[in-house]
């Protein structure tokens, strides 16, 4: 198993234990949403040592003229992230995973190509950057 998917499944694990937890954008969902975006990694080899350094990022989506349910969202999201344990299976084990940017944006929900004034939406991204590795 590739370690990008390992890192998938162990952060799937842990947000399914707090939320609804989408892997890809749902076309029917109710708000608000949670996706797990998949993760970006480069090889941080050494010898008798693979090892990768990357970013695995978190995107939530909700409505409402304030984002106060998005920022709990957000907060639910980070506590779920911390708590990956380190051994992460198929010999891969977490060396770090650190939030590195949170940010909450508001804008227009877009419906194929026309803006809904109706759909005021909210848009929360977290991501976090990882160090794991693999004795060979």
């Amino acid at each position: 198993m590739s370690a990008a998917a390992v890192l998938q499944a162990a952060a799937l694990a842990q947000l399914s234990r707090r939320m609804r937890v989408f892997t890809a954008p749902p076309l029917r969902a109710s708000l608000p949403r949670v996706v797990l975006d998949d993760a970006v990694l480069a090889a941080a080899d050494a010898v008798g040592v693979s090892g990768r350094i990357g970013t695995i990022g978190v995107t939530c989506t909700d409505s409402g003229e304030q984002p106060d349910r998005l920022r709990m969202l957000v907060e639910q999201v980070e506590t779920a992230m911390a708590a990956i344990p380190p051994d992460l299976g198929a010999g891969w084990r977490l060396a770090a995973l650190t939030l590195t940017r949170s940010r909450i944006v508001h804008g227009k929900e877009v419906r194929g190509d026309v803006r809904s004034e109706r759909g005021e939406q909210w848009t929360a991204t977290c991501l976090f950057a990882v160090r794991m590795f693999r004795i060979n």
